[in-house]
């Protein structure tokens, strides 16, 4: 049995569940969670920035997190950041500073990143039985709406709307005014009328979807509509079902209430009494545009989808949702296939690329599985930027890797692969460029520069992009700190003069990052023992 902890800093609230895994079933058990409203989003729409009073409580936040964690022993804390932080112009700093004073490592995860992990969560607490299933999760900064039926998501999205965004931008009267309240829903619906579209175009004539919701701002919704009508507020709303007729009812009531006659009601905290009109509105607005006449609330959400993802990452689901295991490599061949990227000639790139990391593994650095990932979605993704212009074309990879909407990786991870597919050729990263300042931690720089160097190598490789180098072996003599790579032609009498040439040039970065000198050879074709073939 493992405990693991997941964080989620969301722009209203952080919240923790700790959990105990048991990898024979496979499946978890929560048993502690731990929440605090800190408004981190706060302030943002007129300064761009987290405020300095928003990081503090944050701060705070975490360190409490972080003691309830150690009580329990917990052996890994995965923590994940959403809609505030991936927008704060100030975000890195705030990272970092979370980083340098607590030790804790949060990732910035995008918004399609984020519905996939709530979808994972949900998975993990509804037996969906292969029937289409909507989820909406409703958060202070965003709504994201998911579509699937147990197996591949149909359709993932992120959207600007949040409680706490369209409080703080569209309502300053109390009660709220009529002309503000319309406002309000005619600002809702045009922000979901997209996604929904979307949605919706992945569904067949006959299908008819069950909507679910998650997270706060639905579950303060629901349960404050299950106090009134039940006469006592239940202990868990998992499974409570709302129709569209009674919540436009609730809002009815909300909208002639003031603040303060708002924190009056059943199981109203002054925080949520602030931001449940805006947020019943979302809701509303959504199940209007779907068409759907009821709502069914699911307690599992983004933290145990976080949970659900790190046991697909350490293998410890096999069976039930399987396909999340590839998801990172199917994501990866999409963009790849959106930029018509040429796949014979990335995947003999990456092939080498992997086989150059393998061989240099423990010798020249210490890099493990995790980075040969990023390393080989670099690879697969390096000259994407020619879909844009020849010219300046690793620029231009580095960018569309970048806001490409890559499934599977944090935000820091994106970062990682979009610098090393930036820097595949010319020269080493520079501290001046904008990108390689993206990057938030020395660990993750060091990242770049060393596997960058191996990418220039391999993209050398095939610099005729025919394949003629059919293997390779890589030979470390420490004594004269000398690497020597064997390479073997695919045609015999092709001397491989412009790879040579290639590996000439590129080498120089590889011999500076690992303080080595590197030797090539081209093989007698005839002989070619303990080659791995590529």
């Amino acid at each position: 049995m493992q405990t693991i902890a997941a964080i989620d800093v969301g722009t209203n609230s952080i919240h923790m569940v700790v959990v105990k895994i048991n990898p024979d079933i496979p499946a978890f058990n929560i048993i502690d969670t731990e929440k605090s409203t800190v408004r981190l989003g706060e302030g943002i729409k007129d300064t761009g920035q987290l405020h300095p009073d928003a990081m503090d409580r944050a701060m705070a936040a975490l360190r409490r997190c972080q003691e309830v964690a150690k009580g329990y022993k917990v052996e890994q804390i995965e923590a994940v950041a959403t809609s505030a932080v991936r927008e704060a112009l100030n975000s890195r700093s705030f990272i970092r500073a979370v980083e340098a004073e607590l030790g804790l490592k949060i990732n910035v995860i995008s918004g399609p990143e984020e519905a996939r992990r709530i979808y994972l969560g949900v998975l993990s607490g509804i037996e969906f039985n292969r029937q289409p299933h909507v989820i909406i999760d409703i958060g202070g900064g965003s709504t994201e709406l998911i579509l699937g039926d147990g197996q591949d998501p149909r359709s993932l999205s992120s959207t600007k709307v949040g409680a706490v965004r369209l409080t703080e931008e569209l309502i300053s009267t109390d009660p709220v005014s009529t002309h503000e309240f319309e406002r309000l829903r005619a600002y809702a619906r045009g922000m979901l009328e997209w996604p929904v579209e979307d949605l919706r175009s992945h569904l067949a004539d006959n299908e008819t979807p069950t909507l679910i919701g998650t997270s706060g701002t639905i579950e303060s919704i629901l349960k404050l509509h299950a106090c009134e009508h039940m006469g006592t507020c239940p202990t868990s709303l998992h499974g409570y079902v709302l129709t569209r007729e009674d919540l436009n009812k609730l809002i009815h009531k909300l909208q002639k209430l003031s603040y303060a006659e708002r924190t009056q009601m059943p199981v109203m905290s002054e925080r949520r009494a602030e931001i449940i009109l805006a947020g019943a509105v979302i809701l509303a607005e959504a199940m209007t545009l779907l068409e759907l006449e009821s709502i069914t609330t699911c307690e599992r959400a983004l933290r145990e989808g976080i949970i659900v993802d790190w046991m697909l990452k350490h293998g410890l689901i096999e069976d039930r949702l399987r396909y999340q295991g590839s998801v990172r490599e199917r994501s990866v061949y999409n963009l790849a296939h959106q930029y018509h990227v040429d796949l014979a000639a990335a995947e003999r790139v990456a092939t080498f690329a992997a086989t150059l990391f393998e061989q240099t593994q423990t010798t020249l650095h210490d890099w493990g599985t995790d980075e040969g990932q990023l390393l080989w979605a670099a690879a697969i993704l390096h000259n994407c930027g020619h879909y844009i212009s020849h010219s300046a074309h690793h620029k231009h990879s580095y960018y569309l890797i970048r806001h490409g909407g890559l499934l599977g990786y944090t935000d820091a991870e994106v970062e990682i692969i979009a610098n090393l597919a930036r820097y595949h050729r010319k020269g080493p990263p520079k501290k001046k460029h904008e990108n390689y300042q993206n990057l938030v931690n020395k660990t993750q720089r060091r990242i770049v520069d060393q596997l960058s160097a191996i990418l220039k190598l391999a993209v050398a490789l095939d610099r005729r992009q025919i394949g003629a180098i059919q293997a390779l072996r890589c030979e470390y003599q420490a004594h004269l700190n000398i690497v020597i790579l064997h390479l073997h032609a695919r045609d015999i009498g092709d001397d491989c003069d412009l790879e040579l040439w290639s590996l000439e040039i590129k080498k120089v970065c590889f011999e500076a990052e690992f303080g080595v000198k590197l030797v090539t050879q081209l093989e007698d074709p005839t002989s070619r023992p303990d080659l791995q073939l590529v």
